[in-house]
């Protein structure tokens, strides 16, 4: 069996898990042009054909407008693919400068796009919106919030979306990022640019400094992101701190 085979049978595992698609859903994919989103739509589409139930997928790309993004190459890629794809444009780069927030983009840039994607899916009739997020994605958003004091959370598989009647799945929530890194081998993808802001955020941001402390980890424990999978499977909210779990309810009178 070759990694993208395998890829398939573990997003066919999750989507089965965490009743992600249901007979005629229709899917927006968000297709950023990167290697994991690309490695979806992919999958997606392999899994349309010998999944006994009829699904229909588009891609959406998110053009924010920074230089050297190159949403043309996404859709040729796309096109080559007989994949249904559209771009939304919005010009990401001066909003961050007029609400001067370039020092942390990605929390505004993040709503926008998000927001866009919400709007453009409900507008094609997709009930769903399926992102490439994978488990290394999971795990290192597990650990941002359990060192900011957010809550003990991560992203959710099959979670709706906050104020918009749509729900959010991640179909490579099994999958390492290492098994899309090798997948991505056996497939041409297009050059789709960088963003503006990808030194500083390596350099400073809080993903990429949990992505290196996990790649530390796997060092003394090889299996972790495996094994952090477990743990997310099988939480035990009576043996953590929050009392709402500790106690018992008492009926009203």
């Amino acid at each position: 069996m070759n990694i993208f085979e395998k890829i398939v049978r573990k997003t066919g595992q999750a989507i089965a898990e965490y009743r992600m698609i249901g007979i005629g859903d229709r899917i927006a994919v968000g297709l950023s042009g990167g290697k994991d989103s690309l490695v979806l739509m992919h999958v997606l589409t392999e899994l349309q054909k010998r999944a006994p139930i009829r699904f229909e997928i588009e891609a959406v790309t998110f053009d924010p407008g920074f230089d050297g993004f190159n949403s043309a190459a996404i859709a040729e890629y796309a096109n080559s693919q007989n994949w249904r794809h559209r771009i939304i444009p919005l010009d990401v780069k001066n909003i961050l400068i007029d609400k001067e927030a370039q020092t942390h983009p990605c929390v505004l840039c993040s709503r926008l796009r998000r927001g866009l994607l919400y709007t453009t899916a409900l507008e094609m009739g997709c009930g769903k919106l399926a992102l490439g997020q994978h488990l290394d994605d999971i795990c290192i958003s597990l650990l941002i919030s359990l060192s900011r004091g957010r809550g003990v959370f991560t992203m959710g598989p099959n979670v709706p979306a906050v104020d918009k009647p749509i729900r959010v799945i991640r179909p490579l929530c099994f999958v390492a990022e290492s098994m899309i890194e090798s997948a991505k081998a056996d497939f041409s993808f297009p050059d789709s640019g960088r963003c503006e802001y990808k030194d500083q955020l390596e350099a400073d941001g809080d993903r990429a400094y949990f992505k290196r402390l996990l790649a530390d980890m796997s060092v003394r424990i090889p299996r972790v992101r495996q094994n952090m999978l477990a743990a997310l499977r099988n939480v035990k909210p009576e043996l953590l701190l929050d009392p709402r779990f500790l106690f018992e309810q008492k009926p009203e009178e």
